[in-house]
């Protein structure tokens, strides 16, 4: 599997999770704010910060008839329009030159979701270093074609896509002339609880289109990221906002500064632990070995006396016999003065009998 490359950040199983902060709407049309969460996300750890381009017109019909209103009971949006919603999420396009200055003054690299063949050329100006398609729209395959046409790394959300669906989508991209192409297996619920994610779906989704595999994850905490790294996920994209109590159309399932610090510490220990098929022993074990058990004597032996349970045990540390040879030494006899303490070692008994 060859890693991708995203403006000198290499993606791959060899290398830590790559990490993205999701802003969404969550700045709830503030720009201060939105400054205020790539600082922060900076401050995390994060590798990178997404925004989302589109506007409510570009997304959807201002119509309140049935299909655009959401009617779901347990949805965090339900009675909203769609065209509402989007309205009250959507990034302003004037504010993506100033967060992605501000993303790449802190060492971040900044992109976004283009929702329209619109926002991929407004994102193609701003020469952003990939692109990255949502779930919802990784059925929409002129849109795919023309971000993959861009000349780079594409990222698609998969969500409730079918393996043919997905099949049509990475076809599609390759077609336009993208090669660099990270899935990312997804719940498309908002939360997604963890019952429901089906990570074990990221190998078998490797395995079968030979791309990169990640995970963008809107379930709660960090449970469910640091588990998708330690099944070959490479990228972790989370949901991001500074106090969930202050509220965001995302806040819900989105992650605080402290929990996106935590998910990068963890994710890259998650992956630091995965290492290789190993039996014996590491390096750093070594010094660890003196403290096997042993067979020490444990009461103190005058020479000729026979060897058993009641001078001898087996205890730490490993300076003695092994235990392997408890059943060899008994009634053995000693062939000097042992005292309390002393390791066992053959050179200090013989059978009884030999002379």
């Amino acid at each position: 599997m060859k890693n991708i490359n995203i403006a000198g950040r290499l993606i791959g199983r060899e290398h830590k999770p790559f990490i993205i902060a999701e802003l969404s709407g969550n700045h709830s049309q503030q720009l201060d704010l939105a400054v205020k969460m790539v600082e922060a996300a900076a401050v995390a750890g994060a590798d990178a910060i997404k925004l989302q381009t589109y506007t409510a017109d570009s997304m959807t019909l201002d119509v309140q008839s049935k299909g655009f209103v959401i009617e779901e009971q347990d949805s965090l949006w339900h009675g909203e329009s769609l065209h509402a919603l989007y309205q009250k999420a959507a990034t302003p396009y004037e504010w993506h030159p100033i967060l992605f200055n501000k993303a790449r003054e802190l060492g971040m690299l900044a992109f976004s979701s283009p929702f329209d063949e619109q926002a991929v050329d407004f994102l193609a100006e701003l020469d952003v270093p990939c692109y990255k398609i949502a779930s919802f729209e990784l059925t929409d395959l002129p849109l795919i074609a023309k971000a993959a046409s861009q000349g780079k790394p594409l990222i698609m959300s998969t969500g409730m896509a079918s393996v043919s669906e997905i099949e049509q989508a990475v076809a599609t991209a390759k077609q336009a002339g993208c090669e660099e192409i990270i899935l990312l297996k997804c719940t498309s619920t908002y939360p997604a609880q963890a019952t429901n994610t089906n990570l074990h779906t990221i190998a078998n989704m490797r395995d079968a289109f030979g791309c990169q595999v990640g995970l963008s994850d809107h379930t709660a905490g960090v449970g469910v990221s640091v588990a998708a790294v330690a099944l070959g996920a490479t990228v972790i994209e989370k949901h991001f906002v500074l106090d969930r109590h202050a509220g965001g159309v995302d806040a819900e399932f989105s992650l605080e500064p402290n929990e996106l610090a935590l998910l990068v510490s963890e994710t890259e220990r998650a992956w630091q632990a995965m290492g290789s098929v190993v039996y014996g022993g590491t390096v750093a074990e070594e010094k660890s070995k003196q403290y096997r058990r042993s067979i020490y004597v444990s009461d103190n032996i005058k020479a000729g006396d026979a060897l058993g349970p009641h001078n001898l045990r087996i205890v730490r540390p490993a300076f003695g016999l092994a235990p392997k040879h408890w059943h060899s030494v008994q009634n053995c006899v000693a062939k000097q003065d042992l005292a309390k303490g002393t390791p066992l070692d053959w050179s200090l008994i013989e059978s009884a009998g030999i002379e």
